[in-house]
Order: structure tokens, then sequence, then C-alpha cells
């Protein structure tokens, strides 16, 4: 029998391995490029029951909400929004004021308009 070194039978044991390997990569390669390649698919058309589904969950949430849920949260819940309104009109309001102090300053015309919901309905009441 010849005398072969270790690391000669050992590089003859790994090179199957190694080939397996380098196959690996480019068939992963092959594959990446031909999915980027590839136009997306297309969604599938939603069901007409998806949107009845949709409507029957939103009755449903109302129906548990009037029966339910006690008035008094409720009413807390809208004075909250409300609240919170009357803070963003507010806000609204301040913004409007600056803008036209500053325009005034700076010499520009500004043209007349109304922001708020309390325009919105002086506007209602007069239509």
């Amino acid at each position: 029998m010849p005398d072969i070194p270790p690391q000669l039978l050992a590089a003859a044991a790994d090179a199957p391995l190694v080939m397996l390997v380098l196959w690996m990569i480019h068939m992963l390669r092959r594959e990446v490029q031909a999915r980027q390649d590839a136009p997306p698919p297309a969604a599938p058309p939603m069901p007409q029951g998806v949107f009845q589904g949709r409507d029957d969950l939103t009755e449903f949430k109302l129906e548990v909400a009037r029966t339910y849920v006690p008035l008094s949260l409720i009413r807390d819940l809208d004075s909250r929004l409300s609240l919170h309104l009357v803070r963003i009109e507010e806000k609204l309001d301040e913004v409007s004021r600056a803008a036209t102090a500053a325009a005034a300053i700076s010499g520009q015309a500004l043209p007349s308009r109304k922001v708020g919901f309390s325009t919105r309905a002086e506007q209602e009441v007069h239509s």
C-alpha cells in the first residue's frame, strides 16, 4: 500500500462535502435570481363575503356597546372626546392667529377664511 499523508486523505474525504456545499450555494443563487426576475404573485381577489362579514362585525360591535356597556361609561367617553376636540380646535385657532400675525408683519395678504368646528356649525345653521 502506498504511503499517503494523512492531510491528503482528509482533503480527499472532505472534497465531496465541499463540492456539495458549492453546488447548494450555486442552486440557491439561481433560485434567488429567478425569484427576483419573476413578477410578484397577484393578490387573490377579496370575496364578497369579506365585506359582508365586516359589516356584520361592525353591527355586532355596536350591539355589544349598546347592550353591555353602561351608559355612564359612554357619556364619560363622549365628554373626553369632546374635550380633546375642543383642545384641538383651540390649537388650530392659535396656529391660525399666529399665521395671520406673521403674514401681517411680513406684509403678505392672507385670504379670509374661518377655521374650526364652530365655523362649520355656523355654516350649517345658515344653509
